[in-house]
């Protein structure tokens, strides 16, 4: 190989961006679906792939990279979901402001296969969610999650510690719950 391809693969920036691209994008493609459905999951995904490119130079060489590329999603997830916010704030006084009165569906956020699991993760702070979904979903180690929620490590054991007490308390409070409300045989 002469000296001028050798300067050119060391300068090309697909060199870097095709293998990390290969061994990250099903991992952030999955982080993007948990969080947004299968509808939006691909354009996220695209979204940090392109910041990526884009700031390839500033992008961590080994495995932070993976952690680095968790964290853009997870802001372009955040993004979405105020931008899905500003939608449904917009729909609903458009709605508020029809004189017809005919009403406007707004579509629902996605549904889990895990209903009782859903449930209970959905009345834990967005932080707690997050620490979790990290955790337990995406396999990240506590290095990774505290570089993507930009913490120390020590932080993420204590913080996952009490996110995982307080999903297991609420998933009792919700298991007690239906189980109150199941109706009960009349005794003859």
């Amino acid at each position: 190989m002469s000296k001028r391809s050798n300067v050119e693969h060391a300068t090309d920036p697909g060199l870097r961006f095709d293998p990390l691209f290969e061994a990250n994008y099903d991992a952030i493609y999955r982080y993007c679906v948990r969080r947004l459905g299968r509808s939006d999951a691909e354009d996220a995904a695209a979204d940090v792939f392109a910041v990526a490119w884009r700031r390839l130079d500033e992008l961590p060489a080994g495995e932070t990279a993976r952690a680095w590329l968790f964290a853009v999603a997870y802001r372009v997830v955040g993004n979405q979901y105020r931008s899905r916010w500003r939608q449904n704030r917009l729909s609903h006084r458009l709605v508020a402001t029809r004189t017809d009165g005919a009403r406007t569906e707004v579509e629902p956020t996605p549904g889990g296969d895990i209903e009782g699991l859903r449930n209970a993760l959905d009345g834990l702070s967005s932080t707690d969610q997050e620490l979790l979904r990290l955790s337990a979903w995406d396999g990240l180690s506590r290095s990774e999650i505290a570089y993507v929620l930009g913490i120390k490590e020590n932080a993420v054991d204590q913080r996952l510690h009490r996110a995982k007490s307080r999903l297991k308390a609420r998933l009792d409070h919700l298991n007690h719950e239906s189980s109150n409300s199941e109706p009960k045989e009349a005794s003859a």
